[in-house]
């Protein structure tokens, strides 16, 4: 009888360990089947077209296909919430920017995600600045001029952007606010239509991205008043900063971060996060960011978590102020 319990005890002991060990070899073996990628924008787009080619770039690198799905609505809150409550295994990732982690939760008070404790970030991999810009007859060139001419007619003059409050929309009014001056915001249901105000005069002023104003000023129908972050973009050198007009506090870009479910294994959270970084370091893969208006600017998980506890309260504070209600 000994020995027969002896030997039950030996086997539930290597049942049990068989069991616990079983989700690290999960883990090791991730990914075993195709992962999905949403993307929470409509196809075509500057997000679209770099979440693709992550996505592609990541599938070669991991062993598997990289599945995009599209679901665009509600300012990225579809796309996010189904992987928010996606299984925490790595296979249900997300690609978007900004919006989904500092911007809606400064102006959407109820939303059915956590930007912090509903994901784990994998990483960033581009970013792209905002930009001032005024269709081509108004007569600015630089921060000061744009400054001075806006400030002899306070309210006269309107700013468009891509949308009541979106990135485009809190950069305006951080300028507004920064700057002193006084403008009218047009909200656009997004970036072409505004750009489309814009160059036919409709509008003498617009915030938009850098990604989305490029083609536009290198064929000369509107002009570059200043980016909005603290550094000139690489993709627009010779477009001035407010920050090197003295206005040191205008500092807003938009970014592009991969997130998966919060709880991922820390292998498979280990795994991509290293194998992004060496997507995000292929000349290759930075060629095509640039050719889309994004300045590759790869920062690992926990920069990426640093940046969103660091912008969530400046967003907040900035909405407030300035009344910013989303769509």
């Amino acid at each position: 009888m000994k020995s027969i319990t002896a030997f039950t005890r030996l086997a539930v002991a290597c049942s049990l360990s068989l069991v616990a060990a079983a989700p690290a070899l999960a883990a090791d073996a991730y990914p075993s089947k195709p992962v999905t990628l949403v993307i929470p924008f409509s196809p075509g787009g500057a997000t679209d077209v770099i979440g693709r080619l992550l996505g592609q770039k990541l599938g070669e690198k991991l062993g598997q296909p990289v599945i995009i799905d599209n679901r665009p609505g509600a300012g990225t809150i579809i796309g996010a919430t189904y992987v928010a409550k996606a299984p925490a295994d790595g296979y249900t990732l997300l690609v978007s920017s900004g919006s989904t982690f500092t911007v809606n939760p400064a102006i959407r008070p109820n939303l059915p995600y956590d930007p912090v404790k509903s994901f784990d970030p994998i990483g960033i991999p581009a970013r792209t600045g905002l930009i001032v810009l005024a269709n081509s007859a108004v007569p600015v060139s630089g921060v000061k001029q744009f400054v001075d001419y806006v400030k002899k007619s306070p309210g006269k003059y309107a700013f468009g952007s891509f949308g009541s409050g979106t990135t485009a929309h809190f950069a305006g009014e951080l300028v507004l606010a920064r700057t002193g001056i006084d403008m009218t915001h047009v909200p656009y249901k997004g970036s072409a239509p505004a750009m489309t105000d814009l160059i036919g005069g409709q509008i003498p002023f617009s915030v938009d991205t850098v990604a989305a104003a490029i083609p536009q000023i290198k064929n000369g129908k509107i002009k570059a008043v200043a980016v909005t972050t603290a550094k000139r973009s690489s993709l627009l050198p010779d477009v001035p900063t407010f920050a090197e007009a003295g206005f040191k506090d205008i500092d807003m870009d938009t970014w592009l971060i991969i997130v998966g479910p919060k709880g991922m294994p820390a292998s498979v959270k280990a795994k991509l996060e290293s194998t992004l970084a060496e997507v995000a370091a292929a000349p290759d893969v930075q060629e095509k960011m640039k050719a889309q208006g994004f300045d590759p600017a790869y920062a690992n998980s926990a920069a990426a978590t640093a940046l969103i506890r660091q912008e969530m309260p400046v967003m907040k504070k900035l909405a407030d102020s300035a009344h910013i209600t989303a769509d």
